[in-house]
């Protein structure tokens, strides 16, 4: 049971500054586009400050044509800003080793058709020079983490748009990157995918990684994000965090077990002597239809068939944690099979065979082998092919003319 009033304390504490490491700082950043002619056609981005410190959910919102998209592409240094700086681990978007520590999943998934999960995942490892044994590793991981597991050997082609973001996002996170920029990730997405991929953003930066999260589904960025920025014509119209956006100041809310009538009544009239009637509201507190859904499936998974589709990730896969208890089962089978046993020694040759053998027969046969057949003449064909010869001769003289 919850009571709201209408009426609450000021908090006048000033806010602590953040002392942790700045990973993003924007400085007056502000990206025109320009015609055929050089004339200015949009003004996507319009003087955008902020800053992303390391550890923190960063939340870009705001409507279709906004310029999340092309603040997320100055970031990555696929543009260049018309005005304003860019730094990001201190140093230019444009930095060869800075991009090798971000880790990205555009909107829109690009993925070679032709090749399947696990070969997807070795492609782009490969791309980040990760050695062989540790791209394995962490393809077995990402795709138990992200339900792909028994879809390993489909042709991404073949792959649902949800699927499409699973191995999206496993491919974001091969690298294991101090920097993760995903944009719309849960787009497509059933509702499972999609808390677990919260879950792993939650994961991600406890463990001290940076995410920047461009979305339009709110009630996603409401559950992970620390800090937000909402855009509205190139412009920030508002930025904080989702505790200083979504307080309502002039309201308190009381949550409690349900109270027996006389209790409820006691409250309320203590609570009316300072409170005007009509301000003060109760309820029953309700869960979301998220929780209620995920709960509902729980139920049912025991009961749920083999799929070759995408299924629920175990956990968040072992490397992104930060433990060493990721190892995969293939690999540590193929180390038993590569490793030396020198507990086993070789056996010793047995020289029962060789007593077996006769010796003077074997001499024999060999002697007997020794001699070449008495050679066939190589040219007796010869009298055979030499008057076919002349019979050629003649009638390509004939042929010519001439006489033979």
């Amino acid at each position: 049971m919850a009571i709201l009033a209408d009426t609450a304390p000021k908090n006048t504490a000033a806010p602590q500054a953040d002392k942790r490491e700045t990973i993003v700082a924007v400085r007056g950043l502000t990206k025109i586009f320009k015609d055929f002619w050089g004339r200015p056609k949009a003004r996507a981005v319009d003087g955008v400050d902020f800053e992303v410190k390391r550890g923190e959910v960063f939340g870009l919102l705001g409507p279709n044509g906004s310029g999340k998209s092309t603040t997320v592409k100055l970031l990555l240094g696929l543009l260049h800003p018309s005005k304003g700086h860019i730094e990001v681990f201190g140093k230019s978007p444009r930095h060869v080793a800075t991009k090798a520590r971000i880790g990205y999943l555009p909107e829109e998934s690009y993925l070679y058709r032709y090749l399947n999960s696990r070969e997807t995942l070795d492609f782009f490892g490969n791309l980040f020079e990760l050695s062989k044994g540790d791209r394995n590793n962490r393809a077995e991981q990402l795709l138990e983490m992200v339900g792909l597991n028994q879809a390993r050997l489909r042709a991404v082609g073949e792959f649902s748009k949800g699927m499409q973001r699973r191995i999206g996002l496993a491919q974001a996170l091969i690298n294991d990157p101090d920097l993760v920029i995903l944009d719309e990730p849960t787009s497509g997405l059933d509702p499972i995918g999609c808390r677990e991929v919260k879950d792993l953003i939650v994961a991600l930066a406890r463990r001290g990684k940076t995410v920047i999260l461009s979305s339009h589904l709110l009630a996603d960025v409401e559950d992970v994000c620390d800090r937000v920025v909402i855009y509205y014509g190139g412009k920030v119209q508002a930025m904080g965090t989702l505790r200083e956006l979504l307080a309502t100041p002039d309201a308190i809310r009381i949550t409690t077990p349900a109270l027996p009538r006389e209790t409820l009544e006691r409250v309320l009239e203590i609570v009316r002597k300072d409170v005007a009637q009509d301000k003060v509201h109760i309820d029953t507190p309700t869960q979301n239809l998220e929780s209620y859904f995920l709960e509902v499936v729980r139920k049912a998974r025991t009961a749920a068939a083999e799929t070759s589709g995408a299924t629920s990730g175990a956990r968040v896969a072992a490397y992104l944690r930060g433990d060493g208890q990721g190892e995969a089962a293939t690999d540590k089978i193929l180390e038993r099979l590569a490793a030396p046993t020198p507990s086993a020694p070789a056996p010793a040759p047995s020289a029962a065979p060789a007593e077996t053998v006769d010796q003077q027969k074997l001499e024999s046969l060999t002697q007997q082998a020794a001699p070449a057949p008495k050679p066939a003449t190589p040219e007796t064909p010869k009298p055979a092919a030499e008057p076919a010869l002349d019979r050629a001769d003649e009638k390509l003289s004939s042929l010519l003319g001439k006489k033979p």
